[in-house]
């Protein structure tokens, strides 16, 4: 075993920089996504077996402690601190400038995620809905959970491993030109399992996300703080969260159970909210 993993790392660096920056991201934001199914499962186990019962709501702050917080969080900080850096040390008071830019990327990320949407809807294109907020079209209540998580666990958590981690181990040997859309692709092909639907949907939305996100690192290039992109994220995630919830519980035609339940305009508007794409 020691010596198939020598010759490994050997192959590994005697790789050209850009290859191993390559493989090392993508390693990075894949670990991500196995590490989180990996605790997410154990304590859903863990919870189960205990006796208790896990409701939409319960389920819905577990993985966002789990997942975004311990998960995305605890690897990107074990790796950041091997390689002799402190994960605080990425976060910083944002300054004017900082929050300028930050006000400036979410009205572009907003800006993109019209354009990407009109290019789909002349094409014919569908992308595929996401779970969680599947869940919360069925249960308002989890919608009013996630607009403030989507600043406290979902924003950081997941900056911090791919732009804090993957994107700044991509500029170790590739331009921000670069280094950008490598990350962005990660990060919207790791989300492809948060997706449901045909394969092809998926890959709409994974290309729409890709696509919006290069927001997220172009801040982060420009401010070197990722409190800015942080915001950003769960500002986005916010508003599409907040944007899906008014759909649901006050639209026109909502029934009694409030949810995806209600007909007409409201049914045809909350197919099209939980198919947005979020980060």
């Amino acid at each position: 075993m020691a010596e198939s993993v020598g010759r490994v790392r050997a192959w590994y660096h005697g790789l050209d920089p850009r290859a191993q920056a390559v493989l090392a991201a993508v390693g990075l934001g894949l670990a991500g996504v196995v590490v989180a199914a990996a605790v997410v499962n154990l304590v859903f186990l863990a919870v189960v077996l205990a006796g208790f019962s896990v409701s939409p709501l319960a389920q819905v702050a577990l993985s966002l402690v789990f997942v975004q917080g311990i998960s995305f969080g605890g690897l990107a900080s074990i790796y950041l601190l091997r390689r002799g850096r402190s994960p605080l040390s990425l976060f910083s008071i944002p300054s004017l400038r900082d929050l300028a830019i930050t006000v400036a990327g979410f009205v572009g990320s907003f800006v993109l995620l019209f354009g990407v949407g009109s290019i789909l809807l002349a094409v014919g294109a569908e992308g595929a809905p996401n779970q969680t907020a599947e869940l919360g079209a069925e249960n308002p209540e989890v919608l009013l959970l996630l607009i403030p998580a989507a600043f406290v666990f979902i924003g950081p958590g997941e900056e911090i491993l791919f732009r804090g981690v993957v994107q700044n181990r991509l500029r170790e040997a590739f331009p921000a030109r670069v280094a950008i859309p490598i990350a962005s692709a990660i990060f919207g092909a790791v989300h492809y399992v948060a997706l449901s639907g045909a394969p092809a949907a998926r890959l709409v939305t994974v290309g729409s996300l890709t696509v919006i996100t290069l927001v997220f690192g172009v801040t982060y290039e420009y401010t070197d703080n990722l409190v800015v992109p942080s915001l950003l994220h769960g500002a986005y995630d916010a508003v599409l969260f907040g944007l899906l919830y008014v759909v649901v519980a006050y639209g026109p035609g909502v029934d009694a159970e409030g949810g995806g339940g209600g007909t007409g305009t409201t049914g045809a508007l909350v197919d099209v909210a939980i198919a947005l794409p979020l980060g």
